[in-house]
């Protein structure tokens, strides 16, 4: 079979690895791919971009290829798979109304509320004054969301008060996100470890993917500004397989069955990102998509054929296939440039990536370019180092051994990925003894009825490098 890989990071690093090794694959074209992609056995890049919807059908029938897997969010929630199937090409991913789930927060909201699934409360706003009138009648601070695509940093954690106000402002008067924060989301805050939980979905049915813990804030110890994921690790150790299954019947039956049951069948990866409250996973977000850098850790882990499952999303087949896992761990670290997230420096010459991957480790490539036989710094996330072995421990030793051998200048990464474990959520009598119940219900103090709609009008963050 010959394939299109759309998207060019190292989640789409990740998944052409692993399209690779499938034995019914031709020829892999990435567009646009990187320095990681094109040297992979059965691949090419192509010089098309995400965007470029025109170009990528017809560049898929001039080359009859079989089958196009969207890596990015945000060609899925500008509809590249309405685009695909209206020119009657097979394309894996979510169509655009599906999407919304990650393109609005605003829309998954809504619909988690109306199919019963446990999230928080939140208000929704696009005007500043009243954004503020209700922030003034909170008596604890709350999580500021900007509802569009903001590239993995819309979510504000602020301290107090008056960092929720200021917020609110740069949101909305000051345009910090451009359209994606023209409409923001007050949300109550949740206590919890997080965790990710990726499913394959063919419209009708999911399957689960081992659960995998994201590093989302910029330093050690969780502290600084959020940032699109410096790290992962799977399998979580905070859920067990009983736990999965409560997720399955909670979270992801409900959302696939409102979303048929509406005329939009999800097909395609669906990421729930889970904060684990002590009255059970509450959903704090939802991903159209493979997880960056979760894919990075998650894929190392599929002994199965990866092209079969994905065909069987698109055919809506997918009880004809049983993926099966390592029973292994896998960390990956993000390596980033000097200033990420807020800028990053690019140009800067990166060495030590075949010393790494004799290590044991897989460095998947996503802000670099290839210029003259050097590879060179090209955005802010420059590598994935993954590792796998018997435990987290011991891959995250492998993981740090391979980032040892890289060096660029200005690199920097978190030191305690797959290191410090945040504590498993504890269960309340209440909730243990009701157990795993089936129905979806609310946990208690989170949202149970559709908030109400309010009507419209028409400094950088200090860092310190780990």
């Amino acid at each position: 079979m010959k394939l299109l890989l759309v998207g060019g990071g190292g989640r789409e690093h990740a998944l052409a690895h692993k399209l690779s090794q499938s034995a019914a694959l031709e020829r892999l074209y990435v567009a646009p791919g990187n320095g990681g992609t094109a040297n992979l056995p059965k691949c090419e890049n192509v010089a098309l971009e995400a965007e470029q919807f025109e170009a990528l059908i017809a560049f898929a029938r001039q080359h009859a290829l079989d089958l196009t897997v969207v890596g990015p969010e945000t060609p899925l929630v500008d509809g590249i798979v309405d685009a695909f199937q209206a020119a009657g090409l097979r394309i894996f991913g979510p169509s655009r109304r599906a999407a919304q789930l990650e393109g609005s927060k605003l829309f998954a909201k809504q619909c988690m509320l109306r199919w019963g699934v446990p999230t928080g409360r939140a208000e929704s706003f696009t005007d500043f004054d009243e954004a503020m009138r209700h922030l003034r009648m909170l008596d604890r601070v709350p999580v500021i969301k900007a509802s569009g695509l903001a590239a993995g940093r819309g979510t504000l954690l602020p301290n107090t008060m008056e960092a929720a106000a200021v917020a609110v402002r740069e949101l909305l008067l000051e345009h910090r996100f451009g359209g994606a924060g023209a409409t923001l989301l007050v949300e109550q805050r949740l206590r919890g470890p997080e965790v990710s939980v990726l499913a394959f979905c063919d419209g009708q049915r999911c399957l689960l993917m081992p659960a995998a813990q994201e590093y989302k804030r910029l330093n050690d110890g969780d502290r600084g500004p959020n940032t699109a994921g410096l790290g992962a690790l799977a399998p979580s150790p905070l859920l067990t397989p009983e736990q999965l299954a409560e997720i399955q019947r909670r979270i992801f039956a409900p959302v696939l069955a409102g979303l048929a049951a509406e005329g939009t069948p999800y097909q395609g990866v669906l990421c729930a990102g889970l904060m684990l409250t002590e009255q059970g996973p509450a959903v704090l977000a939802f991903n159209c998509c493979f997880g960056d850098p979760e894919a990075q850790a998650i894929l190392p882990l599929l002994e199965s054929d990866l092209l079969e499952v994905l065909l069987a999303c698109t055919a809506g087949t997918l009880e004809t296939v049983t993926p099966r896992w390592r029973a292994a761990a896998a960390v990956s670290v993000v390596m980033a440039s000097e200033g990420y997230p807020e800028t990053c420096r690019t140009g800067i010459e990166i060495f030590g990536v075949a010393a790494a991957e004799q290590t044991g480790c897989t460095v998947y490539q996503a802000g670099t370019r290839q210029k003259g036989g050097r590879l060179l710094v090209a955005g802010g996330r420059v590598l994935t180092v993954t590792a796998t072995a018997r435990s987290v421990e011991q891959a995250a030793r492998r993981a740090y051994a391979g980032v040892e051998k890289i060096r660029f200048a200005g690199a920097c990464y978190r030191t305690d990925i797959g290191r410090a474990q945040p504590a498993r959520a504890s269960r309340t009598p209440e909730r243990a003894a009701r157990g795993n119940r089936s129905e979806p219900r609310p946990p208690s103090g989170l949202a149970s009825k559709p908030f109400p709609r309010r009507p419209t009008r028409p400094r950088r963050p200090a860092q310190e490098t780990p």
